[in-house]
C-alpha cells in the first residue's frame, strides 16, 4: 500500500516508480487535415471521405485500423504481442472503435471520454504497463467528421449556418503503443539525435459543469475541465507552468483557449506555453474551420505527428498534454441539459 501512495501525488496526480516508454505511434488523416499545416507529417492521408468504405461510420473504423496498424508495423510487433488495447470513439456504443479493432483480437476495454479519449486511454494503458500488467499496451482515439455531425449536429445535406464559437471535427485518429522496455520512438535513430520519451504520470481530470448549453460552442464547455486539471498539476507537484515547454490542451480552439487564460489568470496561473491541437491542426484563415479543431482525433493526430517526434528530437524536454472533452450526447443536449466536460492530463518527457 505505501508503494502506491508514493506514486500518489496530491488528490489527483500520480507520478510513476518506473515510468513506461513510448515505443510507436501511428496516424491516419483525412483530406482537410492533409491540407492543413500539419498535412505532410501523417503517416496514411486520402482524399476519399468514405476511406474506400459504404458508411461513415465505417469509415471511421477503417481509420483506427490504419492507424493502429501503422503503430505496429512501426514498433515491429505483431498484434498478440500487445498486452492490452485501450481505446474509444465518440460514436453511440464506441462503433468505430469496436468494428474497427476487432480483427487485430487484442484484450481491450473499450473507453469513453468524448474528446478526451486519448488522454484517458494514454492514462490506463500507462498504469497497466507501470503496475506490471502487462508489457505492451496500445492507446487508440478516432473522430470523423461526418459521423459526429450525423450523430450530434445536423444531417450533412441540410446544410446548417456554423456559429463562429463552432469547431470542426477532424477526420483522424492515432495510435501511441508504450513499452516497459527502454526503446526509441519509431525505431528513430540515435544518430539522428533522437532520445527515448516517457510518459512520467498524469493528472486525472474531474467532471467540471460551466453551465453551458451550447453544443456548437465545445471550446467553452471544455475550458474549465482543462483549467481544472492544469491547477491540480502544478498544485498536487508544486511546479510552475515553466517546468513544462507547452502545455498543450485538446480541442479548445481559439474560443476555448482565450476562456482558459481569462480562467488561471484569475487564480494567479499565467500560461505563456500554451498551444492548443485544435488551433495546430488547420490554417483557420486558409481553411475557414472558425474557432478550430475538435474530436477525439485532433489530439490524437497532433500527438502522434507532431508532438512525440519533437520530444524524440529534443525540440521539447516536457510537456503536459490535456486532451479535452464534452460529455453531452443526443439524448442530453434534447432534455435540455448543460454540457459538462472532462480533461486528462499525460506527463510526456524526452530522457
Amino acid at each position: 500500500m505505501s508503494g502506491v501512495l508514493n506514486k500518489r501525488q496530491g488528490r489527483q496526480s500520480v507520478l510513476f516508480d518506473e515510468p513506461p516508454y513510448v515505443k510507436a505511434a501511428g496516424n491516419a488523416a483525412g483530406k482537410k487535415e492533409m491540407e492543413g499545416p500539419l498535412g505532410e507529417l501523417f503517416d496514411y492521408c486520402d482524399e476519399d471521405p468514405y476511406f474506400g468504405q459504404n458508411t461513415w461510420e465505417k469509415a471511421e473504423s477503417f481509420l483506427q485500423e490504419k492507424a493502429l496498424e501503422t503503430a505496429l508495423l512501426k514498433a515491429r510487433l505483431r498484434s498478440e504481442d500487445i498486452g492490452y488495447l485501450v481505446a474509444g470513439d465518440l460514436l453511440g456504443q464506441l462503433i468505430a472503435t469496436s468494428f474497427g479493432v476487432e480483427k487485430f483480437e487484442i484484450p481491450f476495454f473499450g473507453v469513453y471520454g468524448a474528446c478526451s479519449t486519448m488522454g484517458e486511454s494514454m492514462s490506463l494503458a500507462a498504469m497497466m504497463i507501470e503496475g506490471g500488467y502487462a508489457d505492451t499496451a496500445a492507446a487508440l482515439s478516432s473522430s470523423h467528421f461526418a459521423s459526429a455531425e450525423k450523430q450530434f449536429r445536423y444531417p450533412l445535406d441540410y446544410g446548417c449556418q456554423r456559429p463562429a464559437s463552432a469547431t470542426w471535427t477532424v477526420t483522424g485518429s492515432g495510435c501511441v503503443i508504450l513499452s516497459k522496455e527502454e526503446c526509441l520512438l519509431n525505431n528513430m535513430s540515435r544518430a539522428l539525435g533522437a532520445n527515448p520519451v516517457k510518459v512520467m504520470g498524469m493528472t486525472t481530470g474531474k467532471i467540471v459543469d460551466y453551465g453551458i448549453k451550447d453544443s456548437m460552442n465545445m471550446g467553452a464547455c471544455m475550458a474549465a475541465a482543462a483549467a481544472n486539471v492544469i491547477e491540480a498539476n502544478l498544485k498536487d507537484l508544486n511546479r510552475e507552468p515553466d517546468h513544462y515547454d507547452r502545455i498543450v490542451t485538446g480541442d479548445l480552439g481559439y474560443v476555448g483557449a482565450d476562456i482558459l487564460k481569462d480562467m488561471l489568470n484569475e487564480k494567479g496561473i499565467n500560461l505563456n506555453n500554451h498551444m492548443d491541437c485544435g488551433i495546430e491542426i488547420y490554417d483557420n484563415v486558409r481553411q475557414d474551420t472558425h474557432s478550430g479543431g475538435s474530436g477525439c482525433g485532433c489530439s490524437a493526430l497532433v500527438l502522434t505527428a507532431y508532438l512525440l517526434p519533437k520530444l524524440a528530437l529534443g525540440e521539447f524536454k516536457r510537456i503536459l498534454f490535456i486532451p479535452t472533452g464534452a460529455l453531452l450526447s443526443p439524448v442530453s443536449f434534447n432534455e435540455g441539459n448543460t454540457v459538462p466536460a472532462i480533461a486528462h492530463g499525460i506527463m510526456i518527457e524526452r530522457c
